[in-house]
């Protein structure tokens, strides 16, 4: 059961890093069709928070937040990059870049972890579907 937490806890955690992610720059974007994108992405990456959460209930637990300072160093890394150029060429490259990094964590976790509820599973690789998906569609926007 504890591996199982964990890694719910883990797809949580990824998921909702898109969502912070998208957040912290699609103030900045100005084409209609990415900025479009980009909240269609933000709603994928917030269903899978909520199934994970709602998996996490039936084992009697709570997801964990993302710690403050992570946050924070994610919109200060955003607004870094974003200086010189706050283009949507700009913001879909750092969105592929963070979704590159996602789809390789999710990928190595779901290769080292041994569980066996079948749920759990499914979600895990919805997540990473949703990632690889996902930068499918960035790419029209370099």
């Amino acid at each position: 059961m504890d591996s199982e937490v964990e890694f719910l806890n883990y797809i949580y955690k990824n998921a909702q890093m898109g969502v912070i992610g998208i957040d912290d720059v699609i103030t900045k974007a100005n084409n209609e069709k990415f900025i479009k994108l980009l909240k269609s992405e933000r709603e994928e990456y917030q269903t899978i928070c909520n199934e994970a959460e709602n998996i996490l209930k039936k084992y009697g637990k709570q997801n964990e937040e993302i710690g403050v300072m992570a946050k924070m160093s994610s919109k200060m890394m955003s607004e870094m990059k974003m200086l010189k150029d706050d283009s949507d060429e700009t913001i879909a490259k750092m969105m592929m870049e963070g979704t590159n990094k996602g789809i390789i964590a999710i990928t190595e976790k779901i290769n080292s972890y041994n569980v066996k509820d079948a749920e759990i599973v499914v979600l895990a690789t919805k997540l990473k579907a949703t990632l690889e998906k996902n930068v499918d569609e960035l790419k029209k926007f370099l």
